[in-house]
């Protein structure tokens, strides 16, 4: 008998096992009853924790529209953003939903449903100036945004600038402003809220609709929008729920859902109610 290469042994066990495990996927699809969902709890309007522990929200609304329509039960629960996508991958829950932007580093690791928001971002801080009517849109090509970049490195020259971390906001700003500008850099966006009404830092840059629902707080009293609002290509397709590479058939489920949703109005009245705008993709 003719002595099999290593080779050929290594392609046989390859196409064997990987025959193997397809077989298994196909016969393990799993049949969603329950969908365990995290998200942070603590980004207003798109959810906040209530003082007897329920999770509120536009997203938490919309959540349970979606599983409505699929006859799921869904189990929302909070989990901080800093672990939350090591956390999915762990299968310490099946989905998250926390106002995630869809960028190319976190496609690489996690699926996207269609996303069903999108929204701009703008610094805010207690020293004298106004916002601007202007929305500068970005496409994220540094040639081209440059001009764009430049008029907001003027404005935050010197400074010392409060972000959340792990958002594609902290990728924006430690990428283009770390030359002019001190960055400090929190765990939560309400952890540089109290650090911006204190004096400890000199802005914060953040979503718009965050913002816009905080300011309203009395303890926030003097903050304000300064500067243009940044919105564009830059920013990606927008906000999405975001599922484990292993489980398609979860998210080709709400996708339908959110097409519906999209389609008949909900997640339009949603946003008028949460934002006061509509914040529809």
């Amino acid at each position: 008998m003719q002595t099999m290469t290593r080779f050929t042994r290594n392609l046989l066990t390859t196409t064997v096992l990987g025959a193997s495990l397809l077989g298994t996927g196909m016969a393990s699809a799993k049949e969603w009853t329950t969908v365990r969902v995290a998200t942070e709890g603590a980004y207003e309007p798109w959810s906040t924790t209530l003082p007897n522990g329920e999770i509120a929200g536009f997203e938490p609304e919309l959540l349970k529209n979606l599983c409505a329509r699929l006859k799921l039960e869904c189990k929302l629960q909070a989990q901080d953003w800093d672990g939350m996508i090591a956390g999915l991958n762990a299968n310490k829950f099946d989905m998250m939903m926390d106002a995630i932007m869809i960028t190319p580093e976190r496609q690489a690791i996690v699926d996207f449903s269609h996303p069903y928001a999108a929204t701009q971002g703008v610094f805010v801080s207690t020293a004298p100036g106004a916002a601007s009517d202007q929305t500068i849109k970005l496409s994220g090509n540094q040639a081209q945004d440059q001009a764009a970049i430049d008029q907001l490195k003027a404005l935050v020259k010197g400074k010392t600038i409060g972000i959340q971390s792990g958002t594609a906001y902290t990728d924006f700003i430690e990428h283009n402003f770390q030359d002019v500008a001190t960055i400090r850099v929190y765990k939560k966006s309400g952890e540089h809220m109290m650090d911006l009404t204190a004096g400890r830092i000199d802005l914060a840059f953040d979503d718009v609709t965050f913002f816009t629902s905080v300011l309203q707080n009395p303890e926030n009293e003097g903050v304000h929008m300064i500067g243009p609002k940044i919105g564009g290509p830059i920013w990606g397709p927008g906000e999405a729920l975001a599922f484990r590479k292993g489980d398609p058939e979860l998210k080709a489920k709400f996708n339908q859902a959110l097409t519906e949703a999209l389609a008949d109005g909900t997640v339009q009245q949603l946003s008028q109610k949460w934002f006061k705008a509509d914040i529809a993709p």
